[in-house]
């Protein structure tokens, strides 16, 4: 079934127009479903994040220790992404797609009946192993299977909101499900939404055409694989780490720099098997010799940051400061989600439409200006809808219009054998943005916070010098980490202005 490579998937002319590959039915269940691995990946990590000290207490976790429930998952998923890639390109992108979503569909079920901390640790661990193999084998499917022209821009644009969407609803599944139904509710609905969409995707992805030779099978790179996926194992290790024990612990400084000479070894071996070798690199590191490609990644990683921690810190904003209940924190990002939902509609249409680089400054200053409203000293007792909500339409306005563009425009720089390990460097690039930058903005605010109550930044949170709804010092770290945010949104804008400008339209038959 999967034995070949794909990258005829369906049989159409990508020169035609706009003649559907399949039913309109089937292509929209296709899409759906295929969009559903970034909003699952995604929502499995956010919803996480508001029944932490719920799952905490249930399995009598330490709150130093709780953090392994996100970064366990983070961790694989993040590192795994380019090897799930390339071996989707070689192996087949439908097997690997529903190998990644009945593993998704089994890890979402099981964790809540594990009753101690390993255990859970571990069986989130191998979710993000499952999400890492779902998601850049779903861009390659769609990247192969419809031709250039409106249909696809949609299909982009539904994909590319996904993964927004995902964090938007688990913050409000975490809320909803967290608060009436139970903390183990949160995990048993991923396992039934996967479900549903793994018996779909069996039926409407199709199937590859048979070849008699696997020509590309043993064109994987596995020492390259092994060493990538080692260095940024280590690398989002140490920075999960390093706000938990102290950056000046001498081990976090020392394996960061142990991962960065590993991704220098895989620069190193990667240039070898390319210009010295007939063998297949896992990563032809010629392809960034197009600066707006190189660019384009340097943009997701610097939005990504940004817009991740817009959204955690903003939880932080209603929950710690405020003093909001879960539910009604889950009330105040509803903006989010209604306005996603209607923008993922009108992207498709605007890519055929609308020069790449202008979508992609609107949306880097639409999450600018959301960090910045959370930054600026507006009195706290202001009411919500003057800052908090419209804060919450403009980042998702941003974030479900640039990440379509991106996905779109690497898709069609990459030929179709990469196009499972475009969708992957990309997923990868966000992935470990998002882990910098959580890093560094945790640093911040503890940061602040310390410098606010005179107390070393060991000290914060501990006994004794524990934080308090309207705390001071707590409302300056929170507005301290807005104003990094939003200096990372800014950074993202002059990299659209100065180096990814001029791309064009790239929805349609626009450039390739």
């Amino acid at each position: 079934m999967g034995a070949g490579k794909d990258e005829e998937l369906v049989a159409v002319d990508t020169a035609a127009s706009e003649r559907l590959p399949f039913s309109k039915a089937r292509c929209v269940a296709l899409v759906t479903t295929i969009a559903a691995a970034p909003f699952l990946s995604t929502m499995a990590i956010q919803a996480s994040v508001i029944i932490l000290p719920t799952i905490g207490e249930a399995l009598d976790i330490p709150t130093s220790r709780q953090q392994w429930i996100i970064s366990a998952y983070n961790l694989t998923f993040g590192c795994f992404l380019l090897l799930w890639g390339r071996l989707a390109d070689v192996y087949g992108r439908r097997m690997i797609f529903l190998w990644g979503s009945v593993a998704f569909t089994i890890t979402s079920i099981l964790p809540p009946f594990i009753p101690n901390e390993i255990g859970f640790d571990i069986l989130r661990g191998l979710q993000g192993l499952a999400a890492a193999a779902m998601t850049p084998t779903a861009l390659g499917i769609l990247g192969v299977t419809f031709p250039p022209g409106r249909t696809k821009d949609i299909a982009f644009g539904c994909f590319g909101a996904g993964a927004p969407l995902g964090g938007i609803f688990g913050n409000i599944f975490g809320g909803v499900l967290g608060e009436y139904l139970g903390w183990k509710w949160v995990f048993w609905s991923f396992g039934i939404i996967s479900g549903i969409s793994t018996i779909a995707s069996y039926f409407v992805i199709p199937l590859p055409p048979i070849q008699p030779e696997p020509v590309m099978r043993n064109t994987v790179d596995w020492i390259g694989g092994t060493v990538i996926t080692v260095a940024l194992i280590i690398l989002l290790f140490a920075l999960s780490e390093g706000n938990v024990v102290g950056w000046s612990t001498p081990w976090v400084p020392a394996l960061i720099v142990v991962s960065l000479l590993l991704v220098a070894v895989f620069g190193f071996w990667q240039h070898y098997l390319e210009t010295k070798t007939q063998k297949r690199p896992l990563m032809k590191l010629s392809i960034f010799k197009n600066g707006k490609f190189t660019a384009a990644n340097v943009l997701m990683a610097l939005f990504f940051s940004s817009f991740n921690n817009y959204l955690i810190f903003a939880t932080y904003w209603f929950q710690d400061f405020q003093g909001l209940s879960v539910i009604q924190t889950t009330l105040r990002f509803l903006p989010n989600g209604v306005t996603g939902i209607m923008v993922a509609l009108i992207t498709g249409q605007l890519l055929s439409r609308v020069p790449g680089d202008v979508i992609l400054t609107f949306s880097t200053i639409c999450v600018s200006t959301s960090s910045l409203l959370f930054a600026i000293p507006i009195p706290v007792h202001t009411t919500y809808w003057a800052y908090g909500f419209p804060a919450m339409v403009l980042s998702v306005c941003g974030a479900d219009t640039i990440f379509p563009v991106l996905t779109l425009f690497v898709a069609k720089t990459l030929p179709p054998e990469d196009a499972s390990l475009g969708g992957a460097l990309i997923s990868a690039v966000g992935q470990i943005g998002r882990a910098i930058g959580l890093a560094i903005a945790t640093a911040v605010q503890t940061a602040i916070i310390a410098k606010e109550k005179g107390v070393s930044v060991y000290e914060v949170g501990s006994q004794g010098h524990g934080l308090q709804p309207w705390d001071e010092a707590l409302k300056v770290g929170i507005r301290g980490t807005a104003w990094f945010n939003f200096g990372m949104s800014l950074a993202s804008t002059v990299v659209v202005l100065l180096f990814v400008r001029g791309i064009g339209i790239i929805g349609g038959k626009g450039k390739r």
